[in-house]
């Protein structure tokens, strides 16, 4: 599977649909699009990992120095579709302390109306 990130705005909040792995070899590309969305106005960022059949520690470095520039910004990152192979990578790692993982994006997006009325 090809790597690749995309992202559109649904209701206030970006989703960014992620293809492939996220390694040392496309951990670059990945902070590069997360970035551009961030300083092109994205906020409030719902990262869909259902189609990641990888993750390491270059990628989860990478999603959490977005979590913390957003955080700077008030903004707010958190995750849906995280399959079982990902999610045990974020329990392992206890970010599950910081990131929440949501099981659909409908889950997601009432959470942030309710966050934000």
């Amino acid at each position: 599977m090809e790597f690749a990130v995309e992202h559109r705005v649904e209701k206030g909040l970006t989703i960014v649909k992620i293809n492939g792995e996220i390694d040392v070899f496309t951990s670059p590309r990945l902070r590069e699009a997360l970035l551009d969305i961030i300083d092109n106005g994205g906020s409030h960022l719902v990262i869909d990992l259902g189609e990641v059949t990888f993750l390491d520690s270059t990628g989860l470095g990478v999603l959490v120095g977005v979590y913390h520039r957003l955080r700077a910004r008030d903004g707010s990152m958190s995750f849906m579709g995280v399959n079982d192979r990902v999610r045990r990578v974020f329990h392992v790692t206890q970010l599950t302390k910081i990131f929440v993982l949501y099981r659909s994006l409908d889950d997601a997006i009432a959470a942030h109306e309710s966050a934000t009325s």
